[in-house]
């Protein structure tokens, strides 16, 4: 396990980068194309007859998103302390702001996980119509859509943090620090938009751009650690921090 000892070396630059790729990989298929393909907006009874049609899809969107979970563990640790010498202070914040939206996220899949058993159990409120169950599957979705808005927030915080340890390490391109910490701000301006404002075009389009910028920063980030799997300057690879 030395590879996870020396947060300075090009290795564990590499395994930092592998999952912080996983993760943008295994939550694009849970987050974006499952949902995309189960919930029909303002139609409960179409949402749990995908629910039951595509069982398969709906459970590999569960397990992706545990998949995400157990990455998130590992690129929370290893980014603490990859960025430890740059200042203890920001880096254990950024810690703790994303290990709070992992948090977030992992209450989330009891929603998910209440929806299925009701789409699945025959001895689960028994007393509901199909209607009345359909509905209760309806609001278990919205209520784990509700919690992106919530995690969103704390991965706003993260990003700030996050590129700002970027830019002050001076180990990585100028371009993604200032892109994390400007494209953040999409994050908490989606959660506004969808929770307060929806009917405000201009906000919609600007949260839209900001995540573009956020999402191409976040992949150049860990494809940067991935590939280039930057070092400290004249840190001797393989020496212990």
């Amino acid at each position: 396990m030395q590879r996870f000892s020396d947060p300075l070396s090009s290795s564990y630059a590499r395994w930092t980068g592998f999952f912080y790729l996983g993760i943008a990989v295994a939550g694009g298929f849970s987050i974006a194309y499952v949902p995309s393909q189960i919930v029909v907006a303002g139609d409960p009874s179409a949402t749990v007859a995908n629910i039951i049609g595509r069982a398969g899809l709906y459970h590999m969107g569960i397990a992706a998103d545990l998949v995400v979970m157990v990455f998130e563990i590992m690129a929370v640790a290893m980014l603490y302390f990859m960025f430890r010498d740059v200042s203890k202070t920001l880096s254990f914040a950024a810690a703790m702001a994303r290990l709070s939206m992992v948090s977030v996220m992992s209450a989330m899949l009891f929603f998910h996980a209440g929806a299925d058993l009701l789409a699945h159990s025959d001895q689960v409120m028994t007393q509901f119509s199909a209607a009345e169950r359909a509905d209760i599957m309806g609001l278990f979705l919205e209520m784990h859509r509700a919690g992106v808005w919530i995690w969103q927030v704390f991965f706003t915080v993260h990003l700030l943090l996050l590129g700002y340890l970027l830019l002050r390490s001076n180990r990585f391109p100028s371009l993604l620090g200032y892109g994390l910490m400007i494209g953040a701000m999409g994050y908490v301006l989606d959660s506004a938009y969808a929770f307060a404002f929806p009917d405000v075009a201009w906000l919609g389009m600007l949260r839209a751009g900001l995540l573009v910028i956020v999402t191409l920063s976040e992949v150049g980030f860990a494809l940067w650690l991935l590939i280039r799997a930057p070092r400290a300057s004249g840190h001797v690879e393989g020496a212990s921090a």
